[in-house]
């Protein structure tokens, strides 16, 4: 991991070269972008030259270059412009002029996805003060290239930038990701009853995030079922409504295939007041919902859905405004496949107000008995605390499907994971815990087991269960 650090550390430093004009809050605005686009730099430059001739010998000849221009570069995005890095720099005093005609230069769906950095307002503001040359010849001498930093890497660096922002503003440094581990246990708990189906030739599967972040738990998902079947046809879905983080997801998906099919499925904008997958359900949906955060700005929307009874996503009732976890809960739930095509296992991780609060009769409460008397809630496992980059507090993995197996059915098991964890040699933000593969195996063994135990306990969804139950 020291090629990870080292270039984490590289790219943290020319935060060095602007702090005496720009404000920590800033920096990301400047860096992120900037990462970003060296990476595609790199991604495109072996077949620049193919793309540049191709649109030479056809501009004029075509109505529409673009599928030809694809086929060039190898990718589902190209670049026309004469520009890359290198040239860039070559010619200093029209540096700026350049920089926007190489960003125009690039098809319309990742020029799309670049403009959500507001990237024309961070050139003029690096030119302005005299530092475009130096940050962006920063930038040339680090090799971003797939060869060099696999997308597993990138994904980190993304991540510890983006962390490492937060932390420096004091604010919340793990809002748009969730830690490898805890999401290859998600994934391992919801494939887990489906590794047979999953072996057989010809499978297609869907995979979804409504707050995908920087995409993580819909990359180590679909990895993790093209391990068990590496002919599998895997789909991948997401929206997230933070600007940039959707612009490294997007960008980050249209370089790891040469389709960009996973990357035209990302939308932007809030899933709570404008979901833009309505049209369809999911086989496997995996999220981590902002802890704690208010829906104020959905609210009208949520509202009015809400009127709309069970022909919206949130007939079953409304949580209190300060927090909208059980909302996205809600809202996968609406995402479900029917069960006779297949039906949906779905993962959440939440903190310990869905579960713990809300009296009998209060929105939070009315939700909880809608799952229950639906039978959809499979699990709920204690998670080790300080295992998140943004909070040290409980958290909990709710796993739900509307297929069950028949021996689970009618019963909720609770896991007590809370003693599964092995410390970091160096903490990140407030995550000084981590979940090791082998533990990660235990508690997936004690899931799949579905037996009472020191850590396991399994109660009847009627009668005496009464939600929530604390395990241990």
């Amino acid at each position: 991991m020291n090629n990870f650090s080292e270039k984490v550390n590289f790219i943290w430093s020319i935060a060095e070269l602007i702090r005496d004009t720009f404000k920590r809050s800033k920096y990301q605005d400047i860096i992120l972008p900037l990462t970003v686009l060296r990476r595609i730099d790199c991604v495109l430059e072996p077949t620049k030259q193919d793309v540049l001739e191709v649109n030479a010998k056809l501009k004029g000849k075509l109505d529409n270059l673009a599928p030809q221009l694809c086929k060039a570069s190898g990718f589902a995005f190209y670049n026309t412009s004469l520009y890359n890095f290198e040239k860039l720099l070559g010619d200093a005093p029209n540096l700026a002029g350049n920089l926007r005609a190489y960003i125009t230069g690039f098809s319309d769906n990742m020029r799309e996805v670049l403009e959500k950095f507001d990237f024309d307002n961070t050139i003029t503001k690096l030119d302005e003060s005299g530092l475009l040359f130096l940050v962006l010849e920063k930038f040339r001498k680090i090799d971003l290239h797939p060869d060099k930093v696999s997308n597993h890497e990138m994904g980190y660096i993304f991540e510890e930038l983006v962390r490492k922002f937060n932390e420096a503003l004091n604010e919340n440094p793990g809002e748009h990701f969730t830690p490898r581990e805890v999401i290859r246990f998600m994934v391992n708990l919801v494939l887990s009853q489906d590794k047979d189906a999953l072996s057989r030739n010809h499978i297609v599967r869907t995979v979804y995030d409504p707050c995908c972040g920087s995409g993580g738990m819909l990359t180590i998902a679909k990895e993790r079922i093209i391990e068990i079947n590496p002919v599998a046809d895997v789909h991948l879905f997401g929206q997230e409504v933070n600007p940039e983080t959707f612009a490294m997801c997007k960008s980050d998906l249209y370089m790891k295939s040469a389709d960009g099919r996973d990357a035209e499925n990302i939308k932007y904008g809030s899933t709570l007041s404008r979901d833009q997958h309505t049209d369809r359900g999911f086989d496997y949906m995996f999220t981590n919902p902002p802890f704690g955060k208010e829906w104020k700005m959905d609210e009208e929307a949520v509202r009015n859905e809400a009127d709309r009874g069970f022909a919206g996503r949130f007939g079953a009732g409304l949580p209190r405004i300060s927090d909208g976890q059980l909302l996205f809960l809600q809202h996968m739930l609406g995402r479900m496949k029917d069960p006779n095509d297949g039906g949906s296992r779905i993962a959440i991780v939440m903190n310990g107000s869905p579960l713990f609060t809300g009296d009998a009769g209060s929105g939070e409460s009315e939700i909880r008995r809608w799952i229950l008397e639906n039978d959809w809630c499979d699990a709920i496992v204690a998670l080790p605390e300080q295992l998140f980059y943004n909070t040290g507090i409980s958290t909990y993995v709710w796993v739900l499907t509307n297929r069950k197996e028949t021996r689970r059915r009618g019963k909720v098991q609770l896991i007590d994971a809370s003693s599964f964890w092995v410390q970091m040699r160096k903490s990140l933000g407030n995550k000084r815990r981590e979940i090791s593969a082998e533990q990660i195996k235990t508690v997936s063994k004690i899931y799949e087991d579905f037996k009472e135990s020191e850590y396991s306990r399994i109660f009847n969804t009627k009668g005496n269960f009464i939600f929530p139950v604390r395990t241990g």
